[in-house]
């Protein structure tokens, strides 16, 4: 039972939301026709596929290899994502692939729940001794949000009662009770999960569950330590040196900032916000707060991005933002999407959603190619010839620009971008017994029960590209309710208007709310301005001083070398220079590009000096027509240079 004890919005399911066209539906399109398609394709041609038959032969692996200790993961992204697909968009071939492998997942599942492909083949001595480092809690959370979306689009309950047992099998070895061991995820994930299996199943265990792993991580004795100790390793064995990297370093009621691996972070912190709405735990909000607070106002890319560290794949420390080895996980970027949306469930406030569309429009749809058939696992901010920002040996006899690729050793981007994307709808909306809030726009319809009576609501927009977005509400008969409207944090000025009567009303916490009997046909209309904006760095940013970065509306901007010529960095946009925007029809099948005037600042000489005199070197200042796209279509034509900040004047 729900123990809440306040009232808070509730999203919008993803059936209750129809995407038919402009942007999100083009980009659902490819997922379906693409992407979804190509990832099974690799699932099979990788052996995860085979995998679930438990069968040695198929077992390519050694114990040990921790990358291989997920495989299970991507299957479960993989399945989630052909829930939200089949949803909306009915596939008999695509759905009977599922249930196969569905099929298959069924019969590996042990008598006692237990379920993962690695461990009963390999190491069935093994199952629960490393939770740090052996990702079998990760598997189960992944697994478990597949079988919930497969489900609710389908109506088919085995994977949802294949999952279940698991997490009972779970509940029954891990708590506070007596008998069960006291351990919780090294990988967060499994909590958010448990969340959702609740909301789905109705089954307190569940809930109870989560909630005893947010509140055991990091208690003193740490159970990493007491789990080493029982395989004969010592605290200073563990590579990375500091729970910070797991976020098991102190309890979580005391953390204060962001640490350690970021895609760990974000998905913990959703699932502590989870926790904290299912609950009506006050510490747990305050808890969340404080580590948003520190994330998105210390260690959050322009881009949405997080992490600039390779070596933990994380975070450092505030303002600490490098550019061309910027790690920039395109997983962190959906997990801080996460985030952001149950952040706004518990705390009313634009500024979650803000985040969320940043992170998603920017740093996590870089992760795939415009194409969707090839990814990137980190995002860099500039990238030059003979740097890729993946490899440990960065700009070392490389002789490559850094590309997109169909898949990765570590693959856990390419099916998160993909259930991303799928999902977008349930992103868009939320709503109380008497308001509906609109999040996102893009052209779509969708369906509540508002106050008892059916209500329709249509956006239509050409957003992103377009400042214009108008709303219709239909309904058999008048309905009272509060329809609360985005005024995103990067626009300055807006126009609102209701049948055509312009609104005077003004946003509070990032919201204009309209509150009235409302008319079946009563339109509201509203104008974004987007006018192209220079973005400056805070201050103690030492990377990106002297720089600017391009935006207009929720998309950042950067310069590619097919567009503008090599030597990005000696670009100059002085601070004077007007800058325009204008649709491109035949970029991208359309996009809306940035163009102004700018200047290439080198010194004019042919000089082979490494360094020269100032004194003696005149500097030349070559005007030329800079032009800019959105950051998340680059690196989708002729290779070359990119950069994100562009030095200013």
């Amino acid at each position: 039972m729900n123990t809440n004890t306040f009232t808070y919005p509730r999203p919008i399911p993803l059936e209750h939301v129809t995407i038919k066209n402009g942007f999100w539906a083009e980009r659902q399109h490819t997922n379906r026709q693409t992407t979804i398609p190509a990832i099974y394709n690799k699932l099979e041609e990788t052996g995860r596929v085979e995998a679930w038959t438990m069968h040695p032969e198929h077992e390519r692996r050694e114990l040990g290899s921790v990358v291989h200790m997920f495989w299970d993961s991507d299957t479960g992204k993989w399945l989630e994502s052909v829930g939200y697909s089949l949803c909306k968009t009915p596939n008999p071939d695509l759905e009977a692939q599922a249930d196969a492998l569905i099929d298959m997942i069924e019969q590996a599942q042990a008598p006692d729940g237990y379920l993962n492909t690695y461990f009963p083949v390999l190491a069935p001595d093994k199952k629960w001794t490393n939770l740090r480092d052996w990702h079998e809690m990760y598997n189960a959370g992944h697994l478990i949000e597949g079988a919930i979306a497969y489900y609710r689009a389908t109506g088919k309950k085995k994977i949802l009662d294949v999952l279940s047992r698991y997490a009972d099998h779970i509940d029954s070895k891990f708590g506070r009770e007596e008998g069960k061991r006291h351990g919780y995820p090294g990988h967060p994930e499994l909590e958010l999960a448990l969340v959702k299996l609740y909301r789905e199943t109705g089954e307190q265990r569940y809930l109870n569950l989560a909630t005893y792993f947010v509140n055991e991580r990091g208690q003193d004795p740490i159970y990493f330590d007491i789990e080493a100790a029982e395989r004969g390793e010592r605290r200073e064995d563990f590579w990375a040196q500091s729970y910070r990297y797991c976020q098991a370093h102190i309890p979580i009621r005391e953390q204060t900032e962001a640490t350690g691996h970021a895609v760990r972070a974000c998905y913990l912190y959703a699932g502590i916000a989870d926790v904290a709405l299912e609950t009506g735990d006050k510490e747990l909000l305050e808890v969340s707060r404080r580590l948003w607070e520190n994330l998105t106002q210390t260690q959050m890319y322009v881009t949405g991005g997080l992490g600039p560290a390779h070596s933990n794949e994380g975070f450092t420390f505030g303002y600490d933002f490098p550019n061309e080895s910027a790690y920039s996980e395109t997983c962190a970027s959906i997990s801080l999407a996460f985030w952001a949306h149950r952040m706004f469930h518990l705390d009313q406030r634009g500024e979650y959603i803000d985040v969320m569309e940043r992170a998603i429009y920017n740093g996590s749809l870089s992760g795939i190619s415009y194409e969707g058939n090839e990814f990137f696992y980190v995002n860099p901010l500039a990238s030059y010839p003979n740097i890729d920002p993946y490899s440990k040996w960065s700009g070392i006899n490389t002789n490559k620009h850094y590309r997109r690729q169909e898949w990765y050793f570590c693959p856990c981007c390419p099916p998160n971008i993909s259930r991303l994307i799928g999902s977008i709808g349930e992103y868009t909306y939320s709503q109380t017994d008497d308001r509906v809030y609109v999040h996102l726009y893009h052209d779509n319809t969708v369906s509540l029960d508002v106050s008892g009576q059916a209500v329709q609501i249509e956006q239509k927009t050409k957003y992103p590209w377009d400042e214009n977005i108008a709303i219709t509400v239909q309904s058999e008969s008048p309905v009272m309710f509060d329809l609360a409207v985005r005024i995103p944090g990067w626009c300055r000025s807006f126009q609102l208007s209701i049948n055509g009567e312009k609104m005077s009303l003004q946003p509070k916490n990032g919201y204009v709310v309209v509150s009235r009997e409302w008319q079946s046909g009563d339109t509201v209309s509203l104008t974004l301005a987007m006018p192209v904006e220079r973005v400056m760095p805070h201050r103690e940013i030492r990377q990106d001083a002297g720089q600017i970065v391009l935006q207009r509306g929720p998309l950042i901007y950067c310069l590619e070398e097919c567009d503008n010529g090599p030597r990005l960095a000696n670009i100059v946009i002085p601070d004077d220079a007007p800058l325009s925007s204008h649709f491109e029809a035949d970029l991208f099948d359309g996009t809306t590009v940035i163009t102004g005037e700018a200047l290439r600042v080198e010194p004019d000489t042919d000089s082979p000096d490494l360094y020269l005199f100032k004194s003696k070197v005149d500097v030349k200042q070559e005007p030329f027509t800079v032009k800019a796209i959105p950051y998340y279509l680059w690196a989708n034509r002729e290779p070359g240079e990119m950069r994100v900040w562009v030095r200013s004047s």
